[in-house]
């Protein structure tokens, strides 16, 4: 038998592994830790074809569970984007703040498009209406770059269905109910926390003009025009209609989750619309319908097709993610970690810290949220049925921790930083700033939940 202190070498050494192949190799992260985990699963006492099954079964488990859901979750953002949907739940967000504080309806309504939408879009999306905002009030585009990040991150971190707050539920074994909930509140909490503390950080003049936006870049001018030109006339759904893709989905979870609080035995109906699958299904099947009259039935295979281009990716990253948990248990490893932190409730606090941790040197290292988070929830879900609280707030730590810095390395910060015309460390003022205090917040959040709520 492996002994605890080559397990804890092991896992080093697979993580090391996996940085190594991203950053040094440039190999597709799943490839990364699909090597990592047969050095996991050698080294941690696993014959050869043990590993290998156990690398299938996991993968396999991980895409049974949500590679459909994720699936039908990026055809329904792509639909509402194509139909306006998503441009009609911006505007009204929008427009209901007074113009000073339109910012704070701009970061809302990124939180909310971020929960069917992925993070580049979101923005893609809304970033015109803030550049139009910061033009007509005089106002710094850091404010604008920011605040948008923070509400878009913030879902795609932490609600579902988003695929790193979707696997959550199904990697540490609770209801997914619990993460909608949880993650929803938490979440806009986060948003309201973030956006103050941010504000007032650039209230102190951290931001500068002459540096930090890129003055040779016509992008903020041509994103303006291109809103600008629209059609005003151009038939759009309205804002309940729109609203009714990210509604429809929200709904039956929650409704699953209740039948199972209410009752013993609770009845098929629940479990049955309460299903990940069949919620999403249901929420896709209303983006297509909501869709019909706007863009054509000859144009829902076009957006189909577009949107499994970036799930593709995704699911794949995710997959590997599970094969790598799947290993890391199988090894024991669990066991020897909890022999580090103990394991009465005062472990609450490292096991916290650990797997925020875990996920922000991911996320430092390689850029990708996704790898940061499901690398780190894959090690904390071996030892979280030792630790005194409830898996959710493992949960969110790990993820906050995958949603902390992001920088050159990260895609996302260059859809935002050059969106906005700004330079590189205009980007680091707005988007890695922003992300970061999100990411303590939900951090911070976690730790109070896992103390105080005995979930």
């Amino acid at each position: 038998m492996t002994s605890p202190a080559m397990l804890i070498a092991a896992l080093v050494i697979a993580i090391a592994i996996i940085l190594f192949c991203i950053i040094v190799l440039k190999l597709n992260a799943a490839i990364g830790m699909v090597i990592a985990c047969l050095f996991m699963g050698v080294a941690g006492g696993l014959d050869l074809m043990t590993t290998a099954t156990t690398i299938s079964s996991g993968f396999g488990s991980m895409m049974t569970s949500i590679g459909l859901p994720v699936g039908f979750g990026t055809i329904l953002g792509q639909l509402m984007n194509d139909s306006g949907a998503a441009s009609v739940i911006a505007d009204k967000l929008v427009s209901a703040f007074p113009e000073k504080r339109a910012v704070w309806g701009l970061s809302i309504a990124g939180f909310i498009l971020s929960i069917p939408v992925f993070f580049d879009v979101t923005f893609i999306i809304l970033i015109p209406i803030g550049i139009t905002i910061a033009s007509k009030i005089n106002m710094k585009m850091c404010y604008v770059t920011g605040c948008l990040t923070i509400g878009a991150t913030t879902a795609h971190c932490v609600v579902p269905p988003t695929p790193n707050p979707l696997a959550a539920a199904d990697i540490f074994g609770f209801d997914l109910g619990i993460m909608m909930i949880v993650g929803l509140v938490v979440g806009f909490i986060t948003v309201m926390l973030s956006n103050f503390v941010y504000i007032k950080i650039h209230d102190r003049g951290i931001w500068n003009d002459e540096k930090d936006v890129n003055h040779s870049s016509n992008v903020t001018s041509e994103l303006v025009a291109a809103r600008q030109a629209e059609d005003p006339n151009k038939r759009k759904p309205s804002l309940f209609v729109s609203l009714l893709p990210i509604i429809i989905p929200v709904v039956c979870i929650l409704f699953g989750t209740l039948g199972s609080a209410l009752f013993e035995d609770a009845p098929m109906i629940c479990d049955f619309l309460g299903d990940k699958l069949i919620a999403m299904l249901l929420g896709t099947l209303g983006a297509y319908l909501i869709s019909l009259p706007y863009i054509g039935r000859d144009h829902f295979e076009e957006s189909a097709g577009e949107a499994l281009k970036s799930a593709g990716v995704v699911l794949l990253i995710t997959g590997a993610g599970g094969a790598f948990a799947s290993v890391i248990t199988a090894t024991g490893i669990g066991d020897a970690i909890v022999g580090l932190l103990g394991t009465d409730t005062t472990s609450v606090i490292p096991a916290m810290f650990l797997a925020y941790f875990i996920g922000l040197i991911f996320r430092v290292a390689q850029g990708s949220g996704t790898v940061a988070g499901m690398t780190s929830m894959g090690i904390m879900a071996t030892i979280a049925p030792a630790i005194g609280c409830h898996p959710v707030w493992i949960a969110l730590a790990c993820l906050s921790g995958g949603n902390s810095i992001g920088h050159v390395n990260d895609s996302g910060y260059w859809v935002a930083t050059n969106m906005s015309g700004l330079t590189v460390t205009g980007g680091l003022k707005t988007y890695t700033l922003g992300s970061f205090i999100s990411s303590v917040f939900i951090f911070v959040l976690a730790i109070i939940g896992a103390l105080v709520i005995p979930l």
